[in-house]
């Protein structure tokens, strides 16, 4: 069995800290044979009558299961599945839970107790660059082509019912059983324009024709998006000055390989690569540095940054993402640091394979590769 090692460890790191871990993503992302893997696991399929059945009475259930490790897959299907997890915390705290679901814990109308203290919530996203190496594809191409879904990824050809049937299911099991939305004709086509479009600024009107809705109708449909981590919406990062962009947000969709496909790209050429790569450096910085707050950074004279992080307290860390390094324009973080002088300035390329430091002028720049990235936001270098 293909071993996914990072979020093994993330999963065993974080029972260390609370003995319930929420464990969501997208379907097919891979969290119930992630789950599976765990050693020493009991393992229930929330989807099967009998398990729920045996759910029903949740404290007869957590004593003979007591001080055990279980997977809890697709929990929302259970009728009151927040009671149980909120026995286990209070009266069985030697009883680990792993349990999964395609959304974040509060967008389920069925979790009344959102378990505040009481748990740890884990985003699996799709495949970062160690869980290329697991599954012993390390094709940056092919991942980017193919996609970070392991079921898609791990395919030599895609065909048009592979997306279909997960846009279906996804219509079918995440938003008619946790958010009843009406008009699936409107719901799809705004996610496939968002597709279409992804990595621009969103504005709410210009999707409300195309796709006979309300202009309220579309920011629900995005809201819905984001709770099940389908889109993504980056904010500007700004203290509102004139100069800057300060509202209109970004979105970028979860995954490239549905990206090529809503654009038709079946072969990826030089131009399709840098919006694709930014795609995947924000995959990677979302799965590694889950409690920082990205945003991007744009001013009215048109000069941007892909990534700006900010944390309370610390000067803002600026991303530039280029396929080549040979692509570079320091126009954006001269910009961005005439306003905000103070912090590191990252230029991420798929073909910088050592650390270097350049100077424009005051400007101080590192071009890293993507695993260095990671380690010098983490703090580790």
């Amino acid at each position: 069995m293909i071993q996914r090692k990072f979020w093994l460890n993330r999963i065993e790191e974080s029972w260390k800290e609370r003995p319930i871990l929420w464990l969501s993503g997208v379907r097919r992302a891979g969290k119930t044979v992630l789950s599976q893997s765990l050693p020493s696991v009991e393992y229930f399929d929330c989807e099967l009558p009998t398990v729920r059945k045996l759910m029903a009475d949740p404290e007869k259930f957590l004593k003979e299961t007591k001080g055990k490790r279980l997977v809890l897959d697709e929990i929302h299907r259970l009728d009151n599945p927040s009671e149980l997890l909120k026995i286990a915390a209070d009266h069985y705290p030697s009883t680990k839970i792993l349990a999964t679901g395609s959304s974040s814990l509060s967008a389920s109308s069925k979790f009344k107790d959102t378990l505040a203290g009481r748990k740890f919530e884990l985003w699996l996203t799709p495949m970062t660059s160690e869980d290329l190496k697991g599954f012993g594809r390390t094709n940056l191409n092919h991942r980017l082509l193919f996609g970070g879904l392991p079921p898609f990824f791990l395919k030599r050809k895609l065909s048009e019912s592979d997306f279909q049937e997960w846009m279906d299911a996804y219509w079918a099991k995440d938003i008619q059983e946790l958010f009843r939305l009406e008009r699936k004709n409107s719901f799809q086509k705004f996610l496939e324009l968002l597709m279409v479009q992804s990595g621009g600024i969103f504005e709410a009107n210009k999707f409300a024709n195309p796709c006979e809705v309300s202009r309220p109708t579309i920011a629900n449909y995005l809201a819905v998006l984001e709770e099940t981590y389908v889109a993504h919406v980056i904010r500007p990062y700004s203290t509102y000055r004139k100069t800057e962009i300060v509202t209109a947000p970004k979105v970028y969709m979860f995954d490239t390989g549905f990206i090529c496909y809503y654009r038709g790209l079946y072969d990826l050429k030089n131009e399709d690569m840098g919006l694709l790569w930014e795609h995947y450096v924000l995959n990677e910085l979302q799965a590694h540095t889950p409690s920082k707050r990205i945003h991007y950074w744009r001013d009215k004279q048109g000069n941007e940054l892909d990534f700006v992080i900010a944390e309370r307290g610390k000067p803002p860390i600026a991303i530039e993402c280029k396929w080549s390094r040979a692509d570079i324009d320091p126009a954006g973080f001269k910009a961005f640091r005439k306003i905000y002088p103070k912090g590191r300035n990252f230029i991420v390329a798929s073909d910088i394979e050592t650390p270097t430091t350049k100077h424009y002028g005051d400007l101080k720049t590192e071009f890293v590769p993507l695993p260095e990235l990671i380690e010098k936001i983490l703090g580790r270098m």
